[in-house]
């Protein structure tokens, strides 16, 4: 009997289950029909839908399946991103994302790992996940193209304010080497430039000799790099404030809700929303704390009785910012409920205990957020003000011009 017609299966055999091992230069596609099926097996040219969909038509052929038989597909969230799940779903496959951290692994020391054995337990997996089996993995929501473009404004000024601290930083390195004391250079960003500056082309080190041409030459080219960061990072701050302040949709919404809260500035509102409260769909606050990584994990087996920590699973961009916002809550909504629970529990206690006990309230304030950009009731206790003063002050002044036409204009 052939390796791919196995007796005592346990699936519908009218359905065929594919999975797909992506990497760089090849990908492997891996049919079967139920648990009990060795999986067909074969490798395509990355990337290469045509030859995917092929290879799904000769597994159809190979498991005796008729042409119209209903074809399940999967694979694991990664670098190859949304692209060929929303390509699959145009042609009529029920594609799964697959979260690679929650795929059940071998427990042994040493275990065979190569992209056909990952593909075979993928494609077994996949049949017991449409059996009913919902908690062999976790399944990652896909945004739309254009939510998902929406993430890049916020991500490429983050990566942006990465590098203006290294040209900043690089060249207080090479000022110090030459032993000249930069700890003044303080303030914003045009203050420091301006000292950096003035530091190169007038001070001269601690013997009293200029500073060497080389090293003048290289200063003055890191400093036309940061400028153009700088350059980069208003334009993007700037564009975002255009949206915040004239823009419509549910998105924008949702982010000038966030601003109605004391302590949650521009940035924070921004990313919670375009990250995590925008697009995603949550059914309870369970699933809103695990995709923030905040929940805790606890190993209870036999006599052992610990704590691991947290989960640090979802996102890392929005539990790092939540644990940013706890830090300001604590400070700047001091009359809230949940900073009254912080100061009750946590504030007298240990260095550690305050910053255990930050995480407890960053769990319990993503929640509260959730609920108040999506019901508009705020947090307990919570100080609110007007998301227009946090915008730019001539921005502000603009939309109340406008503001002030219009309504002169229904006047008339």
């Amino acid at each position: 009997m052939s390796a791919t017609h196995q007796p005592n299966c346990t699936s519908n055999p009218a359905h065929l289950y594919v999975a797909l091992e992506m990497g760089m230069a090849k990908w492997k596609v891996c049919s079967t029909t139920a648990v009990g099926q060795k999986p067909r097996t074969k490798s395509v040219d990355a990337r290469r839908m045509d030859l995917v969909m092929e290879e799904i038509r000769r597994a159809k052929a190979r498991f005796g399946l008729p042409a119209e038989a209903e074809v399940h597909v999967c694979y694991e969230a990664g670098r190859d991103g949304f692209w060929a799940y929303r390509w699959l779903t145009r042609q009529g496959l029920d594609t799964v994302l697959v979260d690679s951290s929650s795929i059940e692994v071998n427990r042994r020391q040493k275990r065979a790992k190569t992209d056909r054995v990952d593909g075979e337990k993928l494609a077994i997996m996949l049949v017991r996940y449409q059996e009913g089996d919902r908690r062999v993995w976790s399944v990652v929501q896909v945004p739309s193209v254009e939510e998902e473009d929406a993430r890049q404004l916020h991500r490429e000024l983050k990566t942006l304010r990465g590098e203006r601290t290294k040209h900043i930083n690089r060249m207080k390195g090479l000022l110090i080497g030459m032993g000249i004391d930069v700890r003044g250079m303080a303030g914003m960003p045009g203050e420091r430039l301006a000292a950096l500056r003035l530091s190169w082309d007038t001070q001269t080190d601690p013997q009293g000799a200029p500073l060497p041409a080389g090293l003048r030459e290289r200063l003055g080219r890191e400093n036309e790099r940061l400028e153009l960061v700088e350059r980069q990072i208003e334009a993007l701050e700037e564009q975002r404030a255009e949206v915040i302040g004239r823009g419509s949709g549910v998105c924008v919404e949702k982010v000038r809700r966030l601003l109605n809260l004391h302590a949650v500035g521009v940035t924070t509102a921004w990313t919670l929303v375009m990250e995590f409260f925008g697009w995603r769909t949550f059914r309870n606050r369970r699933e809103v704390g695990s995709l923030s990584g905040l929940v805790p994990v606890p190993y209870d087996s036999g006599g052992s009785e610990r704590s691991q920590g947290i989960s640090k699973a979802g996102n890392p961009r929005v539990r790092a910012l939540m644990i940013e916002l706890g830090w300001g809550w604590v400070r700047w909504q001091e009359g809230s409920a949940l900073s009254r629970w912080y100061g009750q529990r946590f504030a007298g206690g240990s260095k550690r205990q305050r910053k255990i006990g930050i995480v407890a309230l960053a769990r319990k304030l993503i929640v509260a957020l959730w609920r108040y950009v999506e019901t508009g009731e705020p947090p307990e206790g919570a100080k609110l003000v007007d998301w227009r003063t946090k915008i730019p002050w001539r921005l502000q002044q603009e939309l109340e011009e406008e503001l002030e036409s219009c309504l002169a204009g229904e006047v008339t």
